[in-house]
């Protein structure tokens, strides 16, 4: 006969030969089909009717960069805090007014249409509004780049005794970086023998090759000596990538102590290695290419600062 109390105990086995295996098994399967949603819900991969939802769907499936997605939906959540509506009774005069806030703020016409695709993607492509037909885009001014000569470039170079500093600078000088890819070069993207470097996923999330100087390489060969492949060449604390500010107020700080009267950005030496290479006879389809531009007229705007073009011309005095 068996006892009441030992029912629980003997059941399971009745039922099932092994129960540690089955729960085992079951905890398993549970398991799978958590992280799976997990997985799913993180990727927003299944339908959604929230229409952030269905945003962030579309800016991945169209291949957006984690940047650009942030700034879109900073851009559209910040025009509803502003407005204090839900994103189906905005209309086109609240979008205008946000647009204008933001221009009255002082914001360049890039950052203008960056706003402007963002709301256009959310409402015209998402919720299927039509009055963003009525509104223009901001037009943007036809600046040149900023550009420094070589002893300018030399200028800041040498006002800083830092060697990564330096290294960082020079590299992004001598290879034509932007900030956001000099921080993701890994020691893996360098082929110091050729004096050549991949840029992995720039703008665009395009990956591209360009050149390294031979100056930067010999120093770079040595910096480099205690690193892994897989490291990044300019780590911070515990091995982590710099953040682009970083390097900012390196180069502002290195700016500042050479002396010169200029303004100027981490960009303007990007600027100022295609025009260098334009002044010394490269053939701008070969910048337009060590620069990853898609169109060639972006790399053409550089002829208009090239020193070499207006040194030809005589003044009609002479």
């Amino acid at each position: 006969m068996i006892h009441s109390n030992n029912i629980s105990q003997i059941l399971p086995n009745l039922l099932y030969p092994n129960f540690l295996t089955f729960c085992y098994n079951l905890f398993k399967i549970y398991l799978i089909i958590s992280n799976h949603n997990r997985f799913m819900e993180g990727n927003y991969i299944y339908p959604s009717k929230d229409p952030l939802i269905k945003l962030r769907q579309e800016m991945k499936l169209r291949g957006f960069s984690q940047k650009t997605i942030k700034s879109y939906l900073h851009y559209i959540t910040n025009l509803l805090q502003k407005t204090r509506k839900g994103p189906k009774n905005i209309n086109g005069e609240d979008v205008r007014t946000y647009l204008e806030y933001l221009a009255d703020a002082g914001r360049s016409a890039s950052t203008l249409n960056l706003a402007y695709s963002a709301l256009q993607l959310y409402f015209a492509k998402i919720l299927r509004r039509r009055f963003f037909m009525a509104i223009p885009r901001a037009k943007k001014a036809k600046k040149l780049p900023q550009v420094f000569t070589k002893d300018e470039v030399g200028r800041i170079l040498a006002s800083l005794n830092n060697v990564k500093h330096k290294l960082i600078l020079g590299l992004m000088y001598s290879s034509g970086l932007r900030v956001s890819e000099v921080v993701n070069v890994k020691v893996s993207d360098l082929d110091l023998t050729a004096k050549m470097m991949r840029v992995q996923q720039g703008k665009g999330r395009k990956d591209r090759n360009t050149i390294i100087s031979q100056k930067v390489a010999g120093v770079l060969q040595k910096y480099l000596k205690n690193k892994k492949s897989d490291d990044y060449v300019f780590s911070g604390s515990r091995n982590r990538r710099l953040n682009e500010r970083t390097i900012q107020k390196i180069f502002s700080q290195a700016l500042k102590k050479s002396g010169l009267k200029k303004t100027g950005a981490c960009h303007s030496l990007r600027h100022s290695f295609a025009t260098h290479l334009l002044e010394n006879g490269t053939d701008i389809r070969y910048i337009q290419e060590l620069l990853g531009h898609a169109n060639l007229q972006t790399t053409q705007i550089y002829t208009k600062v090239c020193n070499n073009s207006l040194r030809q011309i005589s003044s009609p005095l002479d």
